[in-house]
């Protein structure tokens, strides 16, 4: 694409300082976007809480206290900023330099910068990392977007059919750096878990799954919700599980591309899954739910299979009959719809329509 060199200006999610894996799958896809479009000879500038780290970017770090995440809250649930919040001083600073940058893209999952947008003098662009989540929340962006067309983008369309505005959105899908993950054709004997561990991941379906099977499955991520965790632990004393961490992509990687499959448990409309991405990449089959995001990424029987959402039955058959997918197909899905070059296209394409 010959898309016009650009300032831009991040404004990273208020939940979490990046590289925690607080923020769940949007930190990776404020790292991939801002590597592949300063590359491109863009100039990007990240704006996120204290102790964020992205490699090879400049990040400006704002203090303050973090927000809550939505999805542990209801969708009745006020709109909350606690005293000194980070997500008010971050767009604080976003106002004071907004004249040095052509556009501001909102990674922020809250109400406040929605509600900010007609008081900048500078667009903003807006990327949506999750489904409908409260009531006040899709009003303030309802109104964004009859207002500002072209300014939401979303993941996939899974995601933005559960938003009133589902046909002024902007599908993006996601992408990972296709060079940090290496192909793995002799995988192990074990399955893999990987996500935020969190109720409405639903990891007790997976290891219920690998209890019937007795197939080994080793879980990877971010423990979000301790006392979910230990209850999964009690539910299951027997099961054939083990922890493995957080770990860095380099590490996640090696291990990830051992595993038969990775399955996918969620609960609620998935925006995305990158774990999905992140495996195909590693020639990884991928089991999940037909529910959100997995369902538009996997290829139901050539690079993994979906299931009847919540039914342990279906995962156990799927995970019983995963040796017959090729997982050359799997990489090779990567490698056509998942680079950061066609992730980049897709990101300036979007922002040559805000502009103009």
């Amino acid at each position: 694409m010959n898309s016009p060199q650009r300032t831009l200006l991040f404004i990273s999610t208020p939940v979490g300082a990046l590289g925690t894996g607080q923020g769940g799958g949007v930190e990776l896809t404020v790292q991939n976007v801002a590597q592949e479009l300063q590359q491109r000879g863009h100039q990007i500038e990240v704006v996120a809480p204290t102790g964020s780290v992205l490699k090879g970017i400049r990040v400006t770090e704002i203090a303050g206290e973090l927000q809550i995440a939505v999805q542990t809250q209801g969708r009745n649930v006020p709109i909350y900023m606690p005293e000194n919040p980070a997500l008010a001083n971050m767009w604080e600073y976003a106002r004071q330099v907004q004249d040095n940058y052509d556009l501001i893209v909102n990674f922020a999952f809250d109400w406040l910068p929605f509600y900010l947008t007609p008081f900048f003098r500078t667009k903003v662009a807006h990327f949506i990392s999750m489904g409908s989540m409260t009531e006040a929340l899709d009003a303030v962006m309802n109104q964004i977007a009859e207002k500002y067309p072209n300014c939401i983008g979303v993941y996939t369309k899974s995601q933005a059919e559960t938003f009133p505005f589902a046909n002024k959105c902007e599908i993006l899908s996601s992408a990972i750096d296709l060079s940090l993950y290496n192909f793995c054709d002799t995988p192990g004997d074990s399955m893999a878990w990987l996500g935020r561990i969190a109720p409405e991941k639903a990891l007790e379906d997976a290891v219920t799954a690998a209890s019937i099977t007795g197939i080994p499955l080793k879980i990877y991520g971010k423990i979000q919700d301790r006392a979910y965790w230990q209850k999964i632990q009690q539910d299951f004393p027997d099961a054939p599980i083990e922890y493995m961490g957080f770990l860095s992509t380099e590490e996640l990687q090696q291990e990830l591309g051992k595993s038969r499959a990775l399955i996918m448990t969620p609960r609620w409309i998935e925006a995305f899954g990158n774990v999905a991405i992140e495996a195909l990449a590693c020639g990884v089959p991928v089991i999940a739910y037909r529910r959100g995001g997995p369902s538009e990424i996997v290829r139901d029987g050539k690079t993994g299979f979906l299931v009847q959402p919540d039914s342990i039955n279906d995962l156990v058959t799927a995970m019983k009959n995963i040796d017959t997918i090729e997982r050359i197909d799997c990489r090779q899905q990567a490698e056509t719809e998942y680079s950061l070059t066609v992730l980049g296209d897709n990101f300036e394409a979007w922002f040559d329509k805000i502009l103009g």
